[in-house]
């Protein structure tokens, strides 16, 4: 077989959400930071995001997740996070499923009961702690990076929609969060779709009229996701619950409960005296996988109150992949479709 490229990929999900891990094939991109070695790939090379994400050797669901050496000395492992339209500075799922193949194949040493993994990612520095038997990571939590409330009770106008209210809120990555009762959604599965249209639009309303930076990084702006949100309940833990739908551009639904969509909420709900600092919270996705979160303590990010939140989750390695390229493909990019890809990317 004669290849142009050759990449080889662990297969893994975290609660539903595909985050493939590169363990071979790529050499790490250059930059002082994390974010630089992402915006690198940004500008220089997103081919290689294409070539795993599209299709034929991807999809709409996948997401893919670059293992580099760390720059902080504090971390073990560097991590950039590609998803089907860019690359978001941190992500709870894919954390998680970064560390689980870390640790599973033996990049990074595993002990037991317990591994602490400390990631070098875009958004900074997160610690996770991973319980282990028998060779196995069964459960990883995730130490976010410190989230925070951009505005609350956003109004917005939406095509076709009229006047709604959203709250911007940061977790990783700039949300738009919007109850979804009151637009007619119950969030189960056979709203995907609609929830997929719906979502899209509100996200380019909010984009339109807030602009929003993270107050320490400002080359982190604008709202990416939309996240749809069910009531907040007491479960039969006594611990308060609540289910969401993140949509991921170009149009898909998180199918975990979105680990930095969860942060953003937990913001969300501390800003409005509903949660507070050791208050546990269990996150559920259309597909009912759930994430323990909890607010570990309030700190402050630029000038905003914030928040150090967790994110207690499980990923499961599904194979083994070598990619290649072959030097007649015509499609040495991939294709998407919206058929699969809701637009055409």
């Amino acid at each position: 077989m004669k290849s142009d490229r050759v990449i080889a990929v662990v297969g893994c999900h975290a609660e539903g959400e595909v985050g493939r891990v590169i363990t071979g094939g790529v050499l790490p991109p250059p930059g002082r930071t994390m974010f630089e070695k992402k915006a690198y790939l940004e500008q220089h090379d997103d081919g290689l995001r294409k070539f795993l994400i599209r299709e034929p050797r991807g999809g709409a669901f996948v997401h893919v997740n670059l293992i580099t050496p760390p720059v902080s000395d504090q971390a073990d492992a560097g991590l950039i996070i590609m998803e089907p339209t860019d690359y978001p500075p941190m992500s709870g799922s894919n954390s998680i499923c970064a560390v689980t193949v870390l640790l599973e194949t033996g990049m990074v040493a595993m002990t037991e009961p317990e591994s602490i993994v400390h990631l070098d990612t875009p958004g900074g520095l997160v610690r996770a702690v991973a319980q282990c038997r028998d060779g196995r990571c069964e459960r990883v939590t995730i130490e976010n990076v410190p989230s925070f409330v951009a505005m609350l009770d956003a109004p917005i106008d939406v095509p076709g929609l009229g006047p709604l209210t959203v709250d911007i809120a940061y977790g990783g990555a700039f949300f738009a969060l919007v109850d979804a009762a009151p637009l007619g959604f119950r969030l189960v599965p056979e709203e995907a779709r609609a929830l997929v249209e719906m979502g899209e639009r509100i996200k380019q309303a909010v984009v339109e009229a807030h602009a929003v930076e993270h107050p320490e990084n400002p080359a982190i702006r604008a709202v990416t996701f939309t996240q749809f949100t069910g009531a907040v309940t007491e479960n039969a833990e006594g611990v308060a619950e609540g289910r969401n739908a993140v949509v991921i551009s170009p149009g898909k639904i998180d199918r975990s409960p979105c680990g930095t969509g969860t942060s953003a909420r937990l913001a969300v709900l501390a800003a409005r005296g509903v949660l507070g600092p050791g208050d546990d919270y269990v996150s559920r996705s259309l597909i009912d996988s759930r994430f323990d979160a909890r607010i570990l303590d309030i700190c402050i990010i630029g000038d905003k109150p914030a928040i150090r939140p967790s994110i207690t989750g499980r990923a499961w390695i599904t194979g083994l992949h070598h990619y290649s390229l072959d030097p007649t493909d015509p499609f040495p990019e991939g294709y998407a479709l919206s058929d699969t890809w809701y637009r055409v990317v």
